[in-house]
């Protein structure tokens, strides 16, 4: 008799059809997110452990995995000698948006290398090296480096950052700079990835004023930055890392985790016992 109900009522370990039905409801309201960034936005604001795995299974059974309209860059060809702690290095580059009425507009970001997270951007009307210099400007102020510990600073070999304006402020501020291996764009591998999933969000809409591209530029940052989970940080935010929050969070997903495993068993055992 217990055996046939066991089987009713399947493992231990079954999702509840409220709980399902919850995972569906919020893949609907949040759709840009895959079912790995479900499953941990599930976890940390809502305080209920579920897997990846059954998020997926969970999103499949109900139509909603739908296949990337681009490709992942990959991650091949690091550094040997990795970063171990925020500010170490930050990656630059310059990418271009093209403003209806105002023509080419070229937007210079800071990220940094361990956390991923983005110091500071700045929406420039030029490329030139006092665009990269008033970017690091900003960046060392608001990372409070601006009279010691000054990061590594990696970019391409395009003609702004090989310049001897760059080369003297990297001396000054007492810098060093890695330049990328020509025609070798993993080198910068992680700003290379941001840069495309920021413009697949951000060139989806037209502008037709500097002012709009900043505000939409704005609250993508935001998004990446306190939002986003990355795989390759513990399917943390950039700022969990950047800010030194990630140990405490990932103590508080293990006691959800236990918590809600625990209650399942629980919830389990009294339907066996009925």
């Amino acid at each position: 008799m217990a055996r046939k109900q066991n089987k009713r009522c399947g493992g231990w370990n079954k999702i509840n059809e409220a709980d399902r039905d919850t995972v569906v409801e919020m893949a609907i309201e949040k759709p840009e997110l895959s079912s790995r960034e479900l499953a941990w936005d599930i976890t940390d604001k809502h305080n209920y452990y579920i897997s990846e795995s059954s998020v997926y299974r969970i999103l499949k059974e109900n139509g909603l995995i739908t296949t990337p309209s681009f490709r992942v860059m990959s991650a091949s060809d690091s550094f040997t000698d990795k970063t171990t702690a925020v500010n170490q290095m930050w990656q630059t580059d310059f990418t271009y948006f093209k403003i209806y009425g105002w023509g080419w507009y070229y937007l210079s970001t800071i990220l940094d290398d361990y956390s991923r997270y983005i110091v500071t951007w700045k929406l420039c009307a030029n490329m030139k090296a006092e665009d990269v210099t008033n970017t690091l400007d900003e960046a060392l102020a608001k990372a409070n480096l601006k009279h010691s510990n000054p990061p590594k600073l990696l970019s391409d070999n395009g003609s702004c950052y090989i310049s001897h304006e760059l080369a003297a402020y990297i001396k000054e501020k007492d810098m060093k700079h890695v330049s990328g291996r020509p025609l070798h764009p993993q080198t910068q591998g992680k700003i290379e990835r941001y840069r495309r999933s920021m413009k697949n969000v951000v060139k989806l809409d037209n502008y037709f004023s500097p002012g709009k591209l900043e505000q939409k530029l704005e609250e993508f940052v935001h998004y990446y930055n306190n939002e986003r989970y990355h795989e390759s940080i513990n399917n943390l935010v950039p700022a969990d890392v950047y800010f030194g929050q990630a140990d405490r969070k990932l103590k508080r997903r293990i006691m959800i985790r236990n918590r809600t495993l625990k209650a399942r068993k629980k919830q389990y055992q009294k339907l066996t016992l009925n």
